[in-house]
């Protein structure tokens, strides 16, 4: 029994490093992370597999370097990524289901979670997609749930392709705006579609798609004997926040026969705050939804939903009639048998840990959470929008994602000379980092092609109760620290 000995000594030590909470202590005294240099990590743990086993206390001091050098992602300054911290309802949830290790394929050996991812897909199709009708399925990571929209879309367009393949139907033509996930390109990909047909759909100063020219690049494929079938829309785009106006693309689907997918991956969570759900409206006019409870809510990577309000075409398109897991002929109802709507045989349980969230915060919990997100946003972009030592990208706020460059006094009033944009470009990297090999705060950067934009920074609010206006003013401030010298 070493190594239930073991367990309890790490989750002990978890406990006391304080990664587990914002005390102000560990917000204080922590650093986001130590950073170091991958050949000197690679010294530093000491990576080998022996012959002979190590000890407890080897593997012990082991982990406290595993948690000294790994990003702290509950950190209130870890502003990098759309995933953040942790949950400690979620992670609650992804410790019992990993110490219950069952595969969430059928009712037989996974009773309590098949019932339970049923009845809660149930809830979000009805209460916040707005469906009467509909299906799902917990899927890993909102790329594979994205990957499921165009593959369910695509024996939708053509339904003797299960069988047949894609030889000898006409070429499938699938749609994304310039500023969507590259998770629809892998898919256009792994599906054979093909990337060069995949159509990249107009922007407009914010971001969004732009209905008219996605009608204009669908009339287009028709022309040339291809088969327009799918597209993507995104509610809440990875780098501006952009929100994709989900009516007029509807129209625009139906008057073509086209799937409708929205990629809410990030921006989902929006529909559960009364105050800011109208971003999404439309959404009940899709075909299929991607949602990620990982992003913005912070559960634990990862738990996304694809749904879809096509009752039964999740098992038209997935089974194979594997007789040793799915016989017709058992004592209880075969339909929570899911093994046979989803790509995986094995799946990994992630609906307990929304479950617990959900149900220990309540939907107005929920909501306070979503609320929250935004006012400490806002609180922000207004700062920086009347600080000179900055300068916004979009002039006005849409989402919590806030994007923005770091002007150093060097450069302040110089916008129109030949070489600003070229050396502010480089503004970015420079204090990215400072910030990681000092560990104050994370923020991430890039350029956007779509719109010819230099390196900025991109910082990202999440539904963290503990952050503060305070926390909005250290980052502006350790900022202009940072850069003094530049």
């Amino acid at each position: 029994m070493e190594d239930i000995d073991f367990l309890k000594k790490v989750v002990k030590r978890v406990i006391h490093s304080g990664i587990l909470g914002n005390s102000k202590e560990f917000r204080d005294n922590s650093k986001v992370i130590e950073f170091v240099k991958p050949e000197e990590l690679k010294r530093n743990l000491g990576l080998k597999i022996l012959d002979e086993p190590a000890s407890n206390e080897e593997l012990l001091e082991f982990c406290e370097d595993v948690m000294r050098y790994s990003v702290k992602t509950g950190h209130p300054m870890f502003l990098n990524q759309l995933y953040h911290g942790m949950d400690g309802y979620g992670v609650a949830g992804a410790w019992l289901t990993d110490v219950l290790n069952t595969s969430q394929s059928t009712y037989e050996i996974s009773p309590v979670f098949t019932v339970m991812e049923t009845t809660l897909i149930r809830h979000i199709i009805n209460n916040f997609i707005g469906w009467d009708d509909g299906e799902g399925i917990f899927s890993p990571g909102g790329s594979v749930a994205n990957m499921y929209a165009m593959f369910v879309a695509q024996r939708k367009a053509l339904p003797d392709l299960k069988a047949k393949g894609l030889l000898g139907f006409p070429q499938l033509v699938a749609f994304v705006s310039e500023d969507g996930h590259y998770s629809t390109m892998k898919s256009a990909n792994w599906l054979g579609l093909g990337t060069d047909n995949l159509v990249m759909i107009k922007v407009d100063d914010r971001g969004r798609m732009v209905p008219e020219d996605l009608d204009r690049a669908c009339k287009e494929t028709k022309r040339q004997g291809k088969l327009p079938f799918y597209v993507c829309a995104t509610a809440g785009t990875t780098v501006l926040g952009a929100f994709d106006p989900l009516h007029q693309i509807a129209d625009v689907c139906q008057k073509h026969d086209v799937w409708l997918h929205v990629d809410a991956a990030w921006g989902g969570t929006v529909l559960l705050s009364r105050s800011h759900r109208y971003l999404m409206d439309g959404v009940n006019r899709a075909d299929s939804v991607t949602w990620d409870f990982h992003k913005m809510p912070g559960l634990s990577l990862y738990c996304s939903v694809f749904l879809t309000k096509w009752t039964g075409i999740l098992y038209e398109c997935n089974s194979s009639c594997a007789e040793y897991l799915f016989q017709e002929d058992k004592f209880y109802d075969v339909s929570y048998d899911t093994g046979e709507k989803s790509v995986q045989c094995g799946r990994k349980v992630d609906v307990l840990k929304l479950y617990l969230a959900w149900r220990g915060r309540g939907q107005i919990g929920m909501e306070r959470l979503v609320n929250h997100a935004f006012n400490m946003a806002r609180y922000f972009f207004e700062k920086i929008k009347h600080a000179k030592d900055f300068k916004l990208v979009l002039p006005e706020f849409q989402f919590t994602n806030i994007c923005f460059w770091y002007v150093p006094p060097s450069l302040q009033g110089k916008e129109h000379t030949p070489d600003f944009w070229n050396q502010l470009s480089m503004i970015a990297p420079k204090l990215k980092e400072k910030m990681t090999k000092q560990g104050t705060m994370m923020i991430s950067y890039q350029p956007l092609s779509s719109k010819s934009l230099p390196n900025f920074f991109r910082l990202i609010v999440h539904c963290l109760p503990s952050l503060s206006e305070e926390d909005m003013d250290f980052i502006v401030t350790e900022l202009q620290k940072l850069a003094e010298g530049l």
